[in-house]
């Protein structure tokens, strides 16, 4: 073939590429699920089951939670989204972090943990906590509102990933920060439940991530059967 001519081929191909791929903060309505039914157990659960599941000693998340905030570069004033909130373990302690001039987005796809999520926080007195029912494509917050989106063993649950990327990018201001702390899928050392349950290990994690849109900051040896991520938002 001609050097030209498949220059020419590669170059459109590459244009054409880049044109399919969707914009940060545009959804994509014809993504197809990735997990189809891994959430089906949170449109109703029970809250006291999963706090026990979430809040327990062993947990590697919860045993180093204040590790993980700490690392994170939250501070006072910040406004954070805890994405895929839970019982609102972290929720909390990063409402603490930022302080009564900050903000802390509890977001999650069950109403019934943001229902429980809020009567805590008027509890123990937090008045900087907002719950936000989402939905399976969308974090649901207003554009370029948070300066950092915080997920832990939540990626994985993602159905559609593309979308909620977008999504998670637009929410960002510029130069934003997004964690992702999950497990880490390896045949050598992970679990057979890890295998069977988390679709996508560290590496196809941050390859889809940085094709949102971000940028990779650093990869924390913070905790040993998760990895944590730290990202940047990129300028579209």
């Amino acid at each position: 073939m001609n050097y030209r001519v498949a220059v020419k081929r590669l170059t459109l191909a590459y244009f054409l590429t880049i044109l399919a791929m969707p914009a940060a903060g545009q959804q994509t309505d014809d993504e197809r699920s990735v997990s189809p039914g891994i959430n089906s157990y949170y449109r109703d659960p029970n809250w006291q089951q999963w706090v026990n599941t979430f809040e327990r000693p062993g947990r590697e998340v919860y045993d180093r939670r204040h590790a993980i905030v700490d690392a994170s570069g939250v501070s006072a004033g910040d406004v954070v989204a805890d994405i895929g909130a839970g019982t609102g373990l972290f929720t909390h302690l990063f409402a603490e972090r930022v302080g009564p001039e900050g903000r802390v987005y509890a977001v999650d796809i069950s109403d019934t943990f943001i229902r429980n999520i809020m009567r805590a926080a008027r509890h123990h007195g937090y008045t900087n906590i907002e719950g936000v029912v989402n939905n399976d494509r969308d974090v649901s917050l207003p554009a370029a509102s948070i300066d950092t989106a915080f997920l832990v063993d939540t990626y994985h649950h993602f159905e559609y990933p593309v979308s909620m990327l977008s999504s998670m990018h637009a929410s960002l201001k510029p130069g934003g920060i997004l964690i992702i702390i999950d497990f880490r899928r390896d045949p050598r050392h992970s679990s057979r439940w890890v295998m069977g349950h988390v679709r996508a290990g560290k590496e196809t994690v941050i390859e889809e991530v940085t094709d949102a849109g971000f940028g990779l900051v650093d990869d924390l040896p913070l905790v040993r059967t998760n990895y944590y991520l730290v990202f940047r938002k990129l300028d579209s």
